[in-house]
């Protein structure tokens, strides 16, 4: 199963700078291990505030219970505080070996049923048939990544693709389903410690 972890820390007024750089140079060789592992898949830098320091994290594990053993073997974990996202399979998701190399940025889009709309109409459900179809051309095009369902009903994340955020909103507007979703899209930036996307 993955995890989306969001990881906020908070570092203790007073501490050393010499203390922040050996803390943070322990929590790169542990993320190169539990990469190595399998264990963590990607991370990502969302937009800041200024002195903020938070991570998105992308994880694999059995269960909750093994997911914890992963976070609080991380150095950090002593200054900072983790929000979990479960994650399940959505029947248009790619795959993890899905996507095209190449510079274009990255962004989480959280989806969610906009209302009020008549969720039992044909129009809406022609629009989930075509749904399918857009998600493969997409991950052809090398726009999509990654697709998961989260809590709630008709709730689910995209990892995605595109040159700049104008690009990326005009390809969540082509999807057919976009008059039935609120969408909320984050863009990331590299993390010095990502492992990098999977590629087959």
């Amino acid at each position: 199963m993955e995890y989306l972890v969001s990881m906020t820390t908070q570092v203790p007024e007073g501490t050393s700078q010499a203390d922040v750089n050996d803390i943070r140079a322990r929590e790169a060789a542990n993320s190169r291990r539990l990469a190595e592992r399998g264990q963590l898949l990607r991370l990502w830098r969302p937009p800041l505030q200024p002195g903020e320091w938070r991570t998105l994290g992308l994880f694999a594990a059995q269960d909750g219970a093994r997911l914890e053993g992963v976070l609080s073997s991380m150095p950090l974990r002593v200054w900072r505080s983790d929000e979990v996202t479960p994650l399940t399979p959505h029947p248009n998701d790619p795959g993890p070996a899905s996507g095209a190399s190449g510079a274009a940025k990255e962004f989480l889009v959280a989806f969610g049923p906009a209302s009020p709309q008549d969720t039992t109409s044909q129009a809406m459900r022609d629009a989930t048939a075509a749904e399918a179809v857009s998600a493969r051309a997409l991950a052809g095009q090398g726009h999509l990544m990654r697709l998961w369902n989260t809590p709630g009903e008709g709730h689910a994340l995209g990892l995605w693709r595109a040159r700049d955020a104008t690009e990326m909103q005009t390809v969540l507007d082509s999807l057919p389903l976009a008059p039935w979703l609120s969408m909320e899209t984050t863009p990331l930036s590299e993390h010095p410690s990502d492992p990098g996307p999977v590629r087959s």
